[in-house]
């Protein structure tokens, strides 16, 4: 284990999570984290498999005198999303994490750090190697491509999984038991930006929108933070207003469950229009720096000369910005009866220019799914006005709380019991495998457990040493529960 993380407790899950940051795992390329998860059980002579969408099942036999208990699935997903600084000489898809311990924390510099849900990964590995946990017969369900809309777990092979209690292990606090996530959809807005040749007297500007803090698109939609596609087309929409001009380019955002922290485009100015186009952008990014003073308001602005030898007529341009302004992005509903849970937010997270068309992503968010038709419904609306295709798909269901399960009894008393105090019950405003692997096990009883995450899917994500201390306590307490 290296230096950073050597001293920390519990040792086993922090040297499992130690060689999980430095293995390049993006989703739809875990092959290599695959191959590691796959070296360790064979070290071990502990069965495993792997199904044809790219999933690891390991079996890990029970504990002395455990072996008549149930089987208990731990699940955890082996991707991670990869976000990076630009002038950051880290790179998560090369496995190259700079790991810091800062107080109570264990922290990325630059990056994305990984341990959503290279955590939950490491504790169940370490709860495989741990004398001290007694458990019974254990199956760990290692999913690939969570982050796409839990790919993984939809294409796994319900054969390899013979458990029907389910601990998923992507969980973000230690205080809650998690019980319901919200459903998504995912929609792809694609409109023409029909090429002409550049005018005569016109020059052409890069404009890139920067610094943006960015966050998970459900976890940190309430947090009120810049969205830098929609930021960057107010400043251009204002911009056109003083100088019309045409659009070459718009892209921005990584990953489609991430809030974008840049966007930029290339554009088609008249050069006698110039300064009115600066003046006019740098006053409407002064506006958007007010709206959000306190919150997220270190954004950047650079204009840069460049070249493009063709761009959209003034008024395709006009539409195609206009379309960004009118996606929905941010809360659209709050839980009834429940102050500050949100039921229903979308966010638009990515952007790509290519053959003259610009494709315009969005993901919706809800634990109502008809709340979430309601939506898609407002979105055909804005395809038809703005003269876009819309390609729209239910990515997975909402995961609907179970009161009533044993597991979650159980659970409650094990919490009660190892720390004093009863636990809450949450439902989370984002995507968690559950909600496809309750309808793919028939008769699974869930719930989800983790430790504190702050910032996942954005640089400088952290995790809390003390939460995961608790998280393993926990977890080690539940597995001997259920075996007893």
């Amino acid at each position: 284990m290296s230096d950073t993380l050597g001293k920390l407790e519990p040792p086993l899950l922090w040297e499992r999570f130690s060689e999980l940051t430095r293995i390049a795992r993006p989703s739809k390329a875990e092959g290599p984290a695959r191959e590691h998860v796959l070296a360790w059980a064979a070290a071990r002579s502990l069965a495993a498999e792997t199904d044809a969408g790219g999933n690891v099942v390991v079996r890990v036999s029970a504990s002395a005198g455990r072996e008549s208990a149930p089987v208990v699935v731990l699940q955890a997903h082996l991707d991670i999303v990869c976000e990076r600084d630009h002038d950051s000489p880290f790179d998560p898809r090369e496995g190259r994490i700079d790991v810091r311990v800062e107080g109570d924390w264990v922290q990325a510099h630059g990056t994305t750090l990984g341990a959503d849900n290279g955590i939950g990964v490491a504790a169940a590995l370490a709860v495989a190697d741990d004398d001290a946990v007694r458990h019974g017969p254990l199956e760990l369900v290692l999913t690939v491509s969570e982050e796409q809309g839990l790919d993984g777990a939809k294409a796994l092979d319900d054969a390899l999984v013979s458990g029907r209690l389910l601990l998923n292990l992507d969980g973000t606090s230690d205080a809650a038991l998690t019980i319901g996530c919200a459903g998504s959809d995912h929609t792809l807005l694609r409109m023409e930006l029909p090429e002409d040749p550049a005018p005569a007297r016109t020059v052409v500007r890069r404009i890139e929108l920067s610094g943006a803090k960015g966050g998970h698109s459900g976890g940190d939609i309430a947090a009120g933070r810049v969205n830098a596609i929609k930021a960057l087309g107010r400043v251009l929409g204002a911009a056109h207003e003083a100088a019309p001009f045409g659009l070459v380019s718009l892209d921005g955002g990584l990953s489609r469950n991430a809030i974008p922290r840049d966007a930029r485009a290339l554009v088609c100015v008249p050069a006698e229009l110039v300064d009115s186009f600066r003046r006019a952008a740098d006053a409407e990014l002064a506006a958007v720096v007010r709206q959000h003073a306190g919150n997220d308001e270190r954004l950047v602005l650079d204009i840069s000369d460049a070249g493009a030898e063709a761009a959209a007529s003034v008024a395709a341009t006009r539409r195609a910005l206009d379309l960004v302004s009118t996606i929905p992005t941010g809360v659209v509903e709050i839980t009834p009866g429940l102050v500050e849970v949100v039921e229903t937010s979308t966010s638009l997270t990515t952007a790509v220019t290519e053959g003259g068309m610009l494709t315009l992503g969005s993901m919706t968010r809800s634990s109502n799914a008809a709340a979430l038709d309601a939506v898609l419904t407002t979105m055909h609306a804005l395809a038809r006005l703005g003269g876009a295709e819309i390609e729209a798909r239910r990515s997975y269901p909402p995961w609907e709380p179970d009161l009533d399960s044993a597991l979650l009894a159980t659970a409650r008393a094990t919490h009660a019991r190892v720390f004093g105090k009863d636990s809450a019950l949450t439902v989370v405003h984002g995507g968690l495998e559950c909600a496809v692997l309750g309808q793919r096990l028939p008769g699974v009883e869930m719930i989800s457990i983790g430790p504190e995450i702050v910032g996942p899917h954005a640089p400088g994500e952290k995790v809390r040493i003390s939460s995961t201390q608790r998280f393993y306590r926990l977890l080690g307490a539940l597995l001997d529960d259920l075996s007893a």
